[in-house]
């Protein structure tokens, strides 16, 4: 017969932990730190069903930094998944009560007490997932973020609502949830960087000839001063958005490089002038739609000070679609359309979308005018449009032509890895009943899946015949008419734009 000493060796072990996480509790209990008497009891309240972390985050994100706007979503999406799992699982798996307020002075205590169970600490989960959801973003936001929500945790225990186990397991629960988002959205230093080919593009110390054009007001205004203070010999032209394309030329006549400060749109105007004039191009972002400069890695001024005066930079592809002469004479000649895009080329529902934010943007701002847009014209789209490609005549919603692959990493935006692949990325969302269906169909699904309502394929260059006069294409936010025939195509690695290249060593 034998003799189980498991089981008792088992009980001890846990009763001796049990003993240490009480005396702990004790300890803190008994502790008196100035100040914290009515602090630590005011700052655990305000973290009751999240409320002080959505303020941190409404906070961090009206900063207007990219990196800062990425931190919160993260933040706060952690903190989602952290709730949901402390309250479908973690309270139901663990019966434990809640300490004895004994030993706790009233002025400590809540006015109300919790009625679940003590295990583990949900608010020390919300505290450490939203801290570390921060942090994987942004290091400096999560440094800031970091002691606040350390003290979260240890309210928890000072006013006496959990042991100092709970409040642990509640925290390791946490920053896990935030890791488990990290999977699902891998944050920008995950991903590979669009940081090839490189090219050659001169370095300029103090961003001596730098001349950059920006467009006035706004965020422009805050990016150009920053700009200034790292590189006090460059130029900077400030002039409103009619004045930018002279402005741009005249930039290029004397600079070595030349800059941009605005939207897609005006850096799809530089562009141009850029290519023109053979010159490297600058690009800080101020507008209210920044794609491009956000995927060739420039989302802050220092990001591009850095690059120009190390002289890092990259050749990236750029798109093109013009109307071919063929053999109409010279009035066809004259009504050619032609034009670039670094970003995207539509046609159909969506230059209608861009020409309604355009429309309200000065009223209502660029976000509220792109949704009332988007609500908007599905409704007027009565009919869709006919075209002709690869020899057979379609109807279609929208033609979507992005300059380079657009991935999708779990439940993150669309983002360019490559910008120099050679590849449009075409999206068409077939003709049909209900647009407002197969348009959100389409955008849900993203470009990898194919459907009856949409067809996704990469190709160097495409030719659409059959267009009707009038019909309005969207570039870069920005849209023009085009007629008859369209051909899209790559100007392979034809820019030069500076961005901050990776350290090696």
């Amino acid at each position: 017969m034998t003799t189980d000493v498991s089981a008792p060796r088992q009980d001890g072990l846990r009763a001796r932990l049990l003993a240490l996480d009480c005396r702990a509790f004790e300890a803190v209990a008994s502790r008196h730190w100035p100040g914290a008497d009515r602090f630590l009891p005011r700052l655990s309240r305000s973290a009751n069903h999240g409320v002080l972390w959505f303020a941190a985050a409404g906070a961090i994100a009206a900063t207007g930094s990219p990196r800062a706007r990425r931190a919160a979503v993260r933040g706060v999406a952690s903190l989602a998944l952290a709730s949901a799992t402390i309250n479908t699982l973690g309270k139901r798996s663990v019966r434990r009560a809640r300490p004895v307020l004994d030993s706790v002075p009233l002025i400590r205590q809540l006015k109300r007490q919790p009625i679940t169970t003590s295990f583990p600490s949900g608010h020390s989960a919300s505290a450490a997932a939203f801290a570390t959801g921060v942090a994987l973003e942004s290091r400096g936001w999560g440094a800031g973020v970091a002691p606040v929500a350390g003290a979260v945790a240890l309210s928890r225990v000072y006013t006496g609502v959990h042991f100092p186990s709970d409040v642990l397991a509640g925290a390791a629960l946490g920053a896990g949830a935030a890791f488990a988002v990290r999977g699902l959205a891998p944050t920008r230093t995950q991903l590979p960087s669009p940081g090839r080919p490189r090219a050659d593009a001169p370095a300029l110390p103090g961003g001596d000839g730098l001349v950059l054009v920006a467009e006035a007001g706004g965020r422009a205004d805050e990016r150009t001063k920053a700009l200034r203070e790292a590189l006090p010999l460059a130029e900077v032209i400030t002039c409103d958005r009619e004045a930018m394309p002279a402005e741009l030329e005249k930039a290029a006549a004397r600079a070595r490089a030349l800059g941009v400060c605005g939207g897609d749109g005006r850096v799809n105007a530089a562009a141009g002038v850029a290519l023109r004039h053979g010159l490297p191009l600058a690009v800080l972002p101020g507008g209210g739609l920044n794609h491009f400069a956000y995927d060739i890695g420039v989302e802050e001024p220092r990001d591009l000070c850095r690059a120009v005066e190390e002289g890092g930079a990259v050749a990236v592809d750029v798109g093109r679609f013009t109307s071919p002469d063929d053999g109409d004479g010279l009035a066809a000649a004259r009504e050619r359309t032609e034009g670039i895009f670094l970003n995207t080329f539509s046609i159909g529902v969506h230059p209608e979308l861009v020409r309604g934010r355009e429309r309200w943007a000065h009223r209502l701002g660029d976000r509220p005018a792109a949704v009332l847009a988007a609500l908007r014209v599905p409704r007027s789209a009565r009919e869709p449009m006919t075209a002709e490609f690869r020899g057979r005549e379609r109807p279609l919603w929208l033609l979507f032509a992005g300059n380079g692959t657009y991935h999708r990493y779990g439940l993150g935006p669309g983002r360019r890895l490559d910008m120099a692949d050679g590849l449009l990325d075409l999206r068409i969302v077939h003709g049909g009943h209900r647009p407002r269906a197969r348009l959100l169909a389409a955008a849900l699904a993203g470009p990898a899946v194919r459907s009856p309502a949409q067809a996704a394929l990469r190709l160097r260059g495409l030719r659409v015949d059959g267009v009707s006069p009038g019909t309005v294409v969207a570039y870069d936010g920005e849209v023009a008419e085009v007629r008859g025939a369209l051909v899209l195509d790559k100007l392979p690695e034809a820019l030069t734009v500076y961005r901050p290249l990776p350290t090696t060593g």
